[in-house]
C-alpha cells in the first residue's frame, strides 16, 4: 500500500472527471483547473506512469512548474532561476556553487564528465531535472554509451513531465526525444526508452508517432504498465471509453495495486454505465493510498453516479 509520505511527495491526485464540456476536461472541485488540455493530460500521463515504474506508488500527481534553463555558470538554486517547486538549502546551494566552479575549472573533458556526474546527482536531489539532464548529457557526450544517453534522456523526460508552459514542453520534450532516439539506435529493443519516447511524442505535434511506439511496446510486452496506462489515457482523450476500460482492466490485472489504473478504471467504467464495477474500482484505488485528496476525489466520483 502506498504510504501517506509517498503520496504527499507526489502532491495531489489527478482525479479527472473526463466529462467533456466545451472541449475542456473538468477536474474535481478540490483541484479545479480551468483548462486541462490534451497536452496537459498527456504530460500527466507521462509523469505518473514513469514515476516508480507506473506501479502502486503512482497516484497521478499534478506538479508545479519546471524551472527554466540553468547555465553552467549558475551559482545558486534559489532566486529567479530556481525551480518553483523546490527550495535548496544553503548547504545545497554552497555545494552546487563549489561543484559548478570545479566543473568550469576542470582541465579536460574526462575531468568535466566526472564532475558533471556529481552535479547531476545534486541537481536531481533538489528536483532540478532539467539541469540534471544538461550535465548528464555532457557525460554522455564524453562517454557515449546507451546507458549514459538514457540517464540524460530520463532526466530531460522528468523535467518535461513537470513543464508548465508550451515553450518548456517543446524544449524539454524535444531534448528527451533526441536522446531517447540515440538510445534506441544502439538498443532498439529497449522498451523503457521506447515507452518514454512514445510518451514524449504524445504531447508533441506528432502524437501519432507516440501511439505507434506505444503499440510496438505492447506488441513486445503486453504486460507493460506504462504503455497500458498511456494507451488508456489516449483512448480517454478520444472519448473511446470502451477501449479505455480494456486498457485499464489489463493494467490492473498486471498490477492490482496500481492506483492510477484502479482510479481511471473507475472513471471509464462510470462513463460506460457500469456503475457497480466503477464503484468497486474507485474503492480499490482509495484503499491503496492514504492520500486524503484521492479519498475526496473517489467520494466525489461515486456521488456523481447516484
Amino acid at each position: 500500500m502506498a504510504t501517506s509520505s509517498t503520496v504527499s511527495h507526489q502532491l495531489v491526485i489527478v482525479a479527472v472527471a473526463l466529462a467533456l464540456v466545451g472541449g475542456l476536461y473538468v477536474l474535481p472541485k478540490g483541484i479545479m483547473k480551468p483548462k486541462e488540455s490534451k497536452s496537459e493530460l498527456s504530460k500527466d500521463a507521462a509523469r505518473t506512469a514513469n514515476r516508480d515504474g507506473g506501479g502502486m506508488a503512482t497516484n497521478g500527481a499534478k506538479t508545479e512548474a519546471s524551472s527554466g534553463a540553468v547555465p553552467a555558470t549558475a551559482t545558486e538554486n534559489n532566486g529567479p532561476n530556481a525551480a518553483p517547486h523546490t527550495t535548496a538549502t544553503s548547504v545545497q546551494r554552497q555545494e552546487l556553487a563549489r561543484l559548478l566552479a570545479e566543473y568550469i575549472a576542470a582541465p579536460n573533458e574526462a575531468a568535466k564528465a566526472t564532475v558533471a556526474t556529481t552535479l547531476a546527482q545534486r541537481y536531481n536531489s533538489v528536483e532540478r531535472f532539467d539541469s540534471a539532464g544538461y550535465y548528464l548529457e555532457q557525460v554522455a557526450l564524453a562517454r557515449p554509451t546507451a546507458a549514459n544517453w538514457q540517464q540524460a534522456a530520463d532526466a530531460y523526460f522528468q523535467a518535461f513531465s513537470f513543464a508548465a508552459t508550451d515553450e518548456r514542453v517543446k524544449l524539454l520534450g524535444g531534448k528527451a526525444r533526441e536522446l531517447y532516439a540515440k538510445v534506441l539506435k544502439e538498443q532498439p529493443g529497449n522498451l523503457d526508452a521506447k515507452t518514454n519516447l512514445g510518451m514524449a511524442y504524445m504531447a508533441s505535434e506528432n502524437p501519432v508517432q507516440g501511439i505507434s511506439l506505444l503499440r510496438e511496446v505492447l506488441e513486445a510486452d503486453p504486460r507493460n504498465e506504462k504503455a497500458l496506462y498511456n494507451m488508456g489515457i489516449l483512448a480517454v482523450q478520444s472519448n473511446q471509453y470502451d477501449k479505455a476500460v480494456k486498457r485499464f482492466q489489463n493494467l490492473v490485472q498486471v498490477n492490482p495495486k496500481n492506483v492510477n489504473g484502479q482510479f481511471y478504471l473507475g472513471v471509464t467504467l462510470a462513463h460506460t454505465g457500469a456503475k457497480e464495477e466503477a464503484k468497486k474500482a474507485f474503492l480499490t484505488a482509495k484503499s491503496l493510498s492514504n492520500d486524503p485528496t484521492l479519498a475526496a476525489s473517489v467520494e466525489e466520483e461515486i456521488a456523481k453516479m447516484k
